[in-house]
């Protein structure tokens, strides 16, 4: 029942608006290697812990974790479009686990996965359907969201589901660290807004654009310093990070105001990495390795990488 880990930052604005080429070169060195260990590792099953900005997941029914039984990635920015390869009745299996530990979680047979997802998929396996994958959302953007406590507690369940299937698994937690892209919030919102938040699914082409081309202008006026955009934190980020690789409990003490307060509103995206280091606890003790840390205003993202294996494997 072997399993590794992969957790990683995800930015739409890649090919869109990127730092220096050593810059670039450095996290694309760092993304290729990441995805030499997973060729090399083969995985019989990826579980990939992600959050969505608005694409898939609205405000007409926000639960706030899901497991997809069947999903597509709706290809946004850059990323990939199409069908995830989901075994349906595995996925449905792990929710029933996941219930049966006391966890709340919703079950899609029609999810829809943004950049959060797919971007990483493409990453580490060079696309969507190099191995069967189980996208599992966790609401990251929309107040009110769950605890860090949860999140780990729910990877912690599917930790414990998976090491009894007794497959090759890699987990991987897509998004953060500190950041604050113009993603707009419920509370105050034009009527326009809200409608877009609470049932915006399937805009159309121009109104995608329109997001963004927004997106876009923000990290233009953030890297020039002409924005009221939350500041990256790289101190609260590597903090971050060695709390994933040495002190995972201690996620607990961390209330989602001092996360917005400190990371940004879009810092929430950690709860993917916290959920993805919590399944692989469910194996035991484990070995974690910092592979890049560098804050990115060109991505509006304090943009981080990390791998780790159970410490008999490392």
């Amino acid at each position: 029942m072997p399993i590794r880990l992969e957790c990683l930052s995800h930015t739409p604005l890649q090919g869109y608006f990127d730092p220096a080429p050593d810059v670039l070169n450095e996290v694309e060195r760092v993304q290729a290697a990441a995805r030499a260990r997973v060729l090399a590792y083969d995985p019989e099953l990826v579980v990939v812990f992600a959050p969505d900005h608005y694409n898939g997941f609205f405000y007409d029914l926000m639960p706030p974790f899901c497991i997809g039984a069947a999903a597509d990635s709706i290809g946004d920015y850059k990323s990939l479009a199409g069908p995830l390869p989901v075994p349906g009745a595995l996925a449905r299996d792990m929710a029933q686990s996941v219930l049966a530990a006391d966890i709340d979680v919703a079950l899609s047979w029609r999810m829809q996965v943004d950049h959060g997802a797919a971007q990483a998929l493409e990453v580490l396996t060079g696309g969507l359907d190099r191995f069967p994958v189980i996208p599992v959302f966790i609401n990251s953007v929309a107040p009110p969201m769950a605890t860090l406590r949860r999140a780990r507690l729910l990877g912690e369940a599917i930790g414990r589901f998976l090491a009894r299937t007794g497959k090759r698994v890699l987990v991987v937690g897509s998004g953060g660290i500190s950041h604050e892209p113009p993603v707009p919030l419920l509370a105050g919102a034009s009527d326009e807004v809200a409608e877009r938040l609470i049932a915006g699914r399937n805009p159309t082409p121009e109104g995608r654009a329109a997001r963004q081309a927004r997106t876009l202008a923000a990290a233009k006026a953030f890297t020039a310093g002409d924005s009221g955009l939350h500041p990256l934190n790289p101190e609260w980020d590597l903090a971050f990070m060695e709390k994933m690789a040495s002190e995972l409990l201690a996620v607990d003490g961390m209330t989602n105001d001092a996360i917005t307060r400190d990371g940004g509103r879009s810092a929430h995206e950690i709860r993917a990495w916290v959920a993805a280091f919590g399944a692989l606890s469910a194996y035991g003790p484990y070995r974690a390795t910092n592979d890049f840390y560098r804050p990115i205003p060109e991505w509006i993202a304090g943009f981080g990488a990390m791998h780790a294996a159970p410490v008999a494997a490392a």
